[in-house]
């Protein structure tokens, strides 16, 4: 019961197929009682959480899982408008990506992701991450609302 109560709604930005399947899966493995929205690209997270047309009605995300290789908008650009814009950028967001590069660690930091991490590509590794990420953002970490 107190689960749900502190049951958040999280963002997926992510326009690889695959990745979103295994982010779901791995959610529903850990039994995470939180609402995945799911966006292909950055032009649709702003609208996502500008609640701009198509997304009206959606709630406010309390977490954001952000690709940086996306279509219309990177990741990058996102975090950046996400950051500078002061209704949103106390939403927490995770980089969730491929990319090792140590520029775009450090471009993401400076940008203030709250943090970093690369995709496992196996199935048990990226659940194990997910799962730490639910455990650590939304266990034990206080959101604000």
């Amino acid at each position: 019961m107190n689960e749900l109560l502190n049951s958040v709604d999280i963002l997926l930005v992510e326009d690889d197929p695959g990745d979103v399947l295994m982010t779901r899966e791995a959610l529903e493995h850990h039994k995470v009682h939180n609402t995945l929205h799911v966006v292909s690209d950055g032009v649709e997270a702003m609208q996502f959480v500008r609640k701009q047309a198509p997304y009206e009605d959606v709630p406010r995300p309390g977490l954001i899982l952000l690709d940086l290789n996306l279509p219309r908008k990177n990741g990058q650009e996102v975090l950046a408008e996400l950051k500078g814009d002061p209704e949103l950028r106390a939403i927490p967001v995770v980089i969730l990506t491929t990319s090792e590069a140590e520029e775009d660690i450090l471009r993401s930091y400076n940008l203030h992701a709250n943090a970093y991490i690369t995709k496992p590509v196996d199935f048990d590794r990226f659940v194990q991450v997910v799962r730490q990420i639910d455990d650590f953002f939304l266990t034990v970490v206080k959101l604000p609302r």
